[in-house]
């Protein structure tokens, strides 16, 4: 699988599960990920708080790279299935995030509830791939890849790495998430109320026998029930 590139040498554009992992350095006795490094040159930049700048990153984060994607569902019915490693975040030379770009050949859901409009657009789409999905099922998967595996499990890098205090970010999702109710899409308001989350058990997806790659999008993986961090 050989995937087009469209940026070039002066495109700093990163995978989020990549920026986001702790990794050897040249010099360096212990692991730390190039998030920790584009904060700490921040913070001494700028002269402000390694808290205050990682909360900045993180707002222009949601508002650069999340938002989008929420607009996409709300205005064509369509979810990405954008979890960290399908997720890129494009920076500016300071380590700012000032957009997003989304990559997979697979990870699409298209809601049934948009099929009309959809078909209207592009006669054909999904017949061969399978990916019009119920809406209810199309909330569940969303809310798993945006919600859980890429805002929380950044929340999650940023707490485990000692950048930000998780409940300040935590605060700061719940806020963007109630100002983005007006975009059409579903998910925030389900990531503001439900008192429990689905979220895929990749585990129990191999020990069952499962095949990502094979299948109807709403049945290739096993989902567990946890409770949702979000809820005040």
């Amino acid at each position: 699988m050989i995937r087009h590139n469209p940026f070039g040498p002066g495109d700093d554009a990163v995978c989020i599960a990549s920026l986001t992992s702790p990794r050897p350095w040249p010099g360096a006795t212990t692991m730390r990920s190039r998030l920790a490094d584009l904060i700490g040159r921040l913070s001494a930049r700028t002269g402000r708080p390694t808290t205050a700048v990682a909360a900045e990153w993180f707002l222009r984060y949601l508002d650069q790279v999340i938002r989008p994607v929420l607009w996409l569902d709300g205005h064509a019915g369509i979810a990405l299935e954008a979890h960290q490693q399908n997720t890129l975040v494009l920076l500016d030379p300071d380590g700012w995030p000032i957009g997003g770009r989304y990559r997979d050949n697979q990870g699409y859901y298209f809601r049934e509830s948009h099929r009309g409009e959809l078909e209207s657009r592009l006669p054909g789409i999904g017949a061969e791939s399978d990916t019009f999905v119920s809406d209810q099922v199309t909330d569940e998967r969303f809310a798993y890849y945006l919600g859980i595996n890429n805002v929380l499990g950044l929340i999650g890098a940023f707490g485990a790495q000692r950048l930000a205090d998780e409940r300040v970010l935590l605060a700061a999702f719940r806020s963007f998430l109630t100002s983005s109710t007006s975009l059409g899409s579903p998910l925030p308001h389900r990531l503001l109320e439900a008192a429990t989350l689905r979220t895929k058990a990749n585990l129990l997806t191999r020990l069952h026998g499962l095949d990502e790659l094979v299948g109807p999008v709403d049945t290739q993986s096993v989902y567990v029930t946890v409770t949702n961090p979000l809820r005040t």
